[in-house]
């Protein structure tokens, strides 16, 4: 085996890796909507319909004609619930709308888009907004401002806020009056920027199709670092101490890129120039795709007769009781959101020709390529076997383990027992042959 082989994700057996003989310095060279080919401005429905498929997916909130002042009401809820970082706490829900306003009934525009600015925080900035500005902003959308109107002035103050903040496009109130029913489209829209105004949206570095996706790609790798998470690696790290396990890795779920699952793969690895080479790969065969880097810590147990590891700021490693050492390394999960799923389809082809190791000789390969390379789906691919993932959450950050299926339950009942508390989150997905293999036991 290759001194220079980067050790495969850390979920696969570390028994394996002992029985094949794991060298010291492995780890001392560094070891989870259609777009265009090229990115213009994007129709409104186009983006009304991504809204209502994330807001659908993230929110389970289903919205269809027009919306009443308690479904949006509701929905609002769904989002400020979960947000955080903007504020301490969220505004609350019924500071959102004007006071003695029943629930039920007809939500004019005007009321749906306060509503979208205070619960965005803008309203501060809205109350600056003179009656000059306020005006200048309504003509955005087509409308004209009148003092002492249908709307009351702090709310026309908000409406401009909304269209100068991005809060809503001007082409989505085309043709619609301040006072109008607010339709689900309008209200989906609405309710999916304030999530984004939340850090709450889909997270993405940008299309495989932008010139400066490269660069984005190494910065947010430059960027990354090992993630620490005290209380959930007291867990985790004693499961691999007793053998339950044989790796995890750590993520921060601020990095989550929430794509839509049914054309989203996600690839692992740990050398950012191979995952430069594969943006290049996929490029250069003119696939579609969204893509977002989400930094991860993988941890396994270093055996000790595979000498002295050698510590970077990226690869850590702590003795343990009996000789040998808990290593974390820095990696991380590109996830790619396909333009369509015959898109996504056309990705294991490329992987199994131009990133998968056969021989020793890696020449018409990329750098850094591995004889397992690890991606999967959480919606099933024909040929992709099933495996279970098992996640652990405190706050933002997750500590998650793969095994084989047929392991699950041990797995689970083995955490349990190290920390009667912990809650275990368990499902199953769709992951390449190749890996699952590795899983198995098998070094090719």
């Amino acid at each position: 085996m290759s001194k220079s082989r980067p050790l495969i994700h850390a979920a696969a057996s570390a028994a394996l890796l002992a029985a094949i003989g794991m060298p010291t310095a492995v780890w001392a060279t560094p070891a989870v909507p259609p777009v265009a080919a090229v990115v213009q401005s994007t129709p409104a429905k186009t983006v009304t319909n991504e809204w209502a498929a994330y807001i659908e997916r993230q929110y389970g909130v289903k919205l269809s004609g027009e919306v009443t002042r308690a479904q949006f009401t509701a929905a609002l809820g769904s989002i400020l619930g979960t947000a955080s970082g903007l504020t301490e706490a969220p505004p609350s829900i019924p500071s959102l709308f004007p006071q003695g306003t029943a629930d039920a009934g007809k939500l004019p525009v005007w009321e749906a888009l306060s509503a979208a600015v205070k619960a965005a925080e803008l309203k501060e900035l809205a109350y600056t907004y003179t009656e000059e500005k306020v005006a200048a902003a309504w003509k955005k959308a087509g409308w004209t401002y009148t003092k002492n109107g249908v709307v009351p002035h702090q709310a026309a103050q908000e409406l401009a806020a909304a269209l100068d903040s991005g809060l809503v496009a001007p082409d989505a109130l085309t043709g619609v009056t301040a006072n109008a029913a607010t339709t689900a489209d309008l209200a989906y829209q609405l309710l999916g920027k304030v999530a984004e105004f939340h850090g709450q949206s889909q997270n993405a570095l940008g299309y495989l199709s932008d010139d400066d996706i490269i660069g984005k790609l190494v910065q947010a790798w430059n960027e990354s670092q090992i993630i620490r998470a005290e209380d959930l690696q007291k867990v985790v790290d004693e499961a691999l101490k007793q053998n339950l396990i044989t790796g995890y890795n750590l993520k921060d779920t601020r990095f989550d890129p929430h794509f839509a699952p049914e054309r989203t793969i996600t690839y692992g690895h740990s050398d950012i120039v191979h995952a430069i080479q594969l943006i290049g790969l996929l490029r250069s065969e003119g696939i579609q795709a969204r893509v977002q880097l989400e930094p991860k810590t993988s941890a396994f147990v270093y055996l000790k007769e595979w000498g002295e590891p050698v510590q970077t700021e990226d690869y850590r490693v702590v003795p343990i009781e009996n000789g040998n050492h808990i290593a974390y390394a820095k990696e991380y999960d590109l996830s790619f959101e396909f333009a369509s799923v015959e898109e996504k389809q056309r990705f294991e082809p490329l992987i199994l020709r131009y990133a998968k190791r056969n021989q020793e000789d890696v020449t018409g390969l990329l750098k850094g390529s591995w004889w397992q390379p690890l991606y999967y789906s959480l919606t099933e691919l024909e040929g992709y076997p099933v495996i279970t993932n098992h996640v652990l959450k405190d706050g933002r950050f997750i500590a998650q383990t793969f095994t084989l299926s047929e392991q699950s339950q041990q797995v689970i009942g083995g955490l349990k027992k190290i920390n009667p508390a912990v809650t275990i989150s368990s499902y199953q997905f769709w992951v390449d042959q190749p890996f699952y293999q590795y899983l198995k036991g098998e070094y090719k």
